[in-house]
């Protein structure tokens, strides 16, 4: 009777002690998800290995992966955000900020807080992309196209920034963001005013500069997407596959 006492009690402390761990863990996760990074500043490279972070314990391998190529993307918009400003400055005075900067700021703050430009509430993803190259469009199309990029992009991800292993992303999705920003590419050099001058200044090939620090963006942030969305498809594949794999390989395991 004592040893079995024993054992009882030993097992209610193991049971209490794996309890509290598992609280533990959560709670560090939870405030991790709490206070995950904003989008980088515009004009801030914020690419390269991202810092330790208590929500990081659960996400995957392939979570790291999508995380990490949802903040690139970002980056690399908020990299064309000023391209875009300082070639058409006349689109940040709009805005009413003292500065380019400051009105870089604001695009940014409005992406974080998923809350489109003034005079555009009530628009999501490509409506807000479709109307930033409208030639009718008389507000901050930088801030315009730039959010309804992103918006279109975060979109397709769930609507989230950061994945974690019970996450679940359609690769047809990420797919047609892909698609979209290859469109909106094409319409930014291509959309002209009833002048017949560029709604946006981007690209530039002249006789004495060539700039297309453009278009390496543009294919940086399409290049990610369809990699994402080609990994998302194996993703799917591959969790079939290993089920099928286990069950064919399957032994029992040695009890002595």
């Amino acid at each position: 009777m004592g040893y079995s006492r024993g054992n009882a009690k030993n097992g209610i402390r193991m049971t209490r002690l794996r309890k509290a761990g598992a609280i533990a863990v959560a709670c560090a996760i939870v405030a991790g998800c709490a206070q995950y990074p904003a989008l980088p500043r515009a004009g801030h490279d914020a690419r390269g290995t991202e810092e330790m972070s208590s929500d990081q314990m659960a996400q995957t391998d392939f979570n790291r992966t999508l995380t990490i190529a949802m903040r690139d993307n970002l980056s690399s918009l908020m990299s064309l955000m000023t391209k875009l400003y300082k070639r058409n400055p006349r689109e940040w005075r709009k805005s009413g900020k003292p500065s380019l900067a400051a009105a870089a700021e604001a695009v940014r703050l409005s992406i974080d807080a998923r809350t489109p430009p003034a005079g555009l509430e009530g628009l999501r993803d490509i409506e807000i992309l479709a109307v930033s190259l409208d030639p009718a469009y008389t507000g901050d199309r930088v801030a315009a196209f730039i959010y309804g990029m992103a918006d279109t992009i975060v979109t397709a991800h769930d609507g989230k920034t950061r994945f974690y292993a019970f996450d679940l992303l359609d690769g047809e999705r990420v797919y047609n963001a892909a698609r979209n920003v290859e469109a909106a590419a094409w319409l930014l050099g291509s959309r002209r005013d009833a002048q017949g001058a560029p709604l946006l200044l981007a690209n530039e090939w002249t006789d004495t500069q060539v700039n297309l620090s453009f278009e390496r963006e543009f294919g940086a942030i399409i290049g990610r997407l369809d990699l994402i969305a080609n990994l998302l498809g194996e993703n799917s594949r591959r969790l079939g596959i290993n089920y099928a794999q286990n069950l064919f390989l399957f032994s029992f395991l040695p009890v002595r």
